[in-house]
């Protein structure tokens, strides 16, 4: 043999070592990667829509997050999906007092006991009128806070009001 005939057998045997043979291997892996076809984007399931409604305080009651139901709560006549807050208002949570009830009284007040909810709730809704003017800024600090932060989806009338859901 002479000495052109070994020289691309020489060149062969260069390109083919094995760091080369590796570096091949990644780059088609990469480029395999990159060129795949992608399984379709999977959008997350939407929650169910929530419909604007009266609710009385009897109606509201089984609003409190027990068996897995939302929580609602209510602050001068408006209710709040307070559901995201699950951990505060729910079952277990120090606000629980406040699930499915006018929190009102005990948000004006600070006070969190269930002496400041309405004991009779076929009677009229409280109407705040003996607030002085540090818990009515309470209150409304607070109702400005719910509104930022929860969905509105009803408004709370007292039993045999004209609006109120008939049973």
């Amino acid at each position: 043999m002479s000495a052109e005939e070994t020289a691309p057998q020489a060149e062969v045997a260069s390109i083919a070592t094995p760091i080369n043979l590796i570096l091949f291997s990644v780059f088609a892996f990469l480029v395999y990667t990159q060129f795949r076809p992608k399984p379709p984007a999977v959008l997350p399931k939407a929650p169910a829509p929530v419909v604007f409604r009266t609710f009385t305080p009897k109606t509201l009651l089984p609003f409190n997050g027990e068996n897995d139901k939302p929580v609602y709560l209510a602050v001068r006549g408006r209710v709040f999906d307070v559901t995201p807050g699950r951990n505060f208002y729910g079952p277990g949570g120090p606000y629980e007092n406040f699930a499915g009830r006018d929190a009102s009284r005990g948000l004006a007040f600070q006070s969190f006991d269930k002496e400041m909810l309405t004991e009779d709730l076929s009677g009229p809704l409280d109407d705040l009128k003996d607030l002085n003017a540090d818990q009515l800024e309470n209150l409304q600090s607070w109702e400005e806070r719910f509104l930022e932060k929860y969905l509105v989806v009803g408004k709370l009338v007292a039993e045999g009001d004209p609006e109120a859901p008939k049973s």
